[in-house]
């Protein structure tokens, strides 16, 4: 499994999950479980490769030179 988000990609997947995450502490009324979501961003920021971005053919890394 070959990584394919950058750093910046990660940086927003981080704050984006963290964010989801704090509906589900902070929120009220049964839509405050939809936060949960939060760890599907936070969890291909933290492997570094996104199933979605693989059949997309999308590769957010930085490429390397030589």
């Amino acid at each position: 499994m070959e990584t394919n988000i950058g750093k910046s990609d990660r940086v927003i997947r981080i704050v984006l999950g963290v964010a989801l995450l704090a509906i589900v502490l902070l929120g009220h009324g049964p839509l405050r479980w939809l936060g949960l979501i939060g760890i599907v961003p936070l969890a291909t920021a933290f492997i570094g490769w996104c199933p979605a971005y693989s059949l997309l053919g999308i590769n957010t890394c930085e490429r390397k030179t030589t």
